[in-house]
């Protein structure tokens, strides 16, 4: 799951969680600088949507749901993707050369068209705000620039979905 020349920051079994929230509302995964690539490059015509995930509590507490409902819109982007930050350290250093002019931000949401970045939440538009102002940025964003037919799952899957919230994270660093 993870580099051994780049190992982990946090106890991959304390975070996934965190993880499990984004898979259960549609994202898929990506580990490898590799992957990422191949998600932002190789989707000809279609709105890539990427999740920095982060341990931090109160922004990542928030991004979360936040972008989760969003993706209860009527109008999404076709491709859903998340690479966690201090997990997967290549992959994100990889996702970051396609967000050029923004410093290393996470939690943040980036979009892609043909592999230009086409809009960016950085993290310092999520702090303090609340899942559902988050919310309504990203619909904005979903209903000008993509095409996609919404919401990401049935909402009676997405109302069963329970979130963390733990503001000043006390997830242990990773010994290996």
């Amino acid at each position: 799951m993870f580099n051994a020349m780049k190992p982990p920051l946090y106890d991959p079994e304390a975070v996934q969680p965190y993880r499990d929230e984004l898979v259960a509302v549609g994202f898929e995964e990506t580990f490898t600088p590799d992957e990422v690539k191949a998600a932002v490059e190789n989707n000809s015509g279609k709105t890539v949507l990427y999740m920095i995930n982060s341990v931090c509590g109160c922004a990542a507490g928030t991004a979360r749901p936040g972008i989760s409902l969003a993706l209860q819109n009527n109008v999404i982007p076709d491709k859903l993707y998340t690479v966690f930050a201090g997990q997967e350290r290549e992959a994100v250093e990889k996702l970051r050369e396609y967000i050029p002019g923004f410093p290393p931000s996470s939690p943040s949401v980036a979009l892609f068209k043909d592999g230009k970045l086409i809009y960016f939440m950085p993290r310092y538009e999520i702090e303090g705000r609340e899942a559902d102002e988050i919310s309504e940025d990203l619909k904005a964003v979903f209903d000008k620039l993509c095409s996609a037919e919404g919401p990401s799952i049935p909402q009676e899957r997405f109302e069963k979905i329970q979130y963390l919230r733990i503001c000043g994270s006390k997830i242990p660093r990773f010994q290996g």
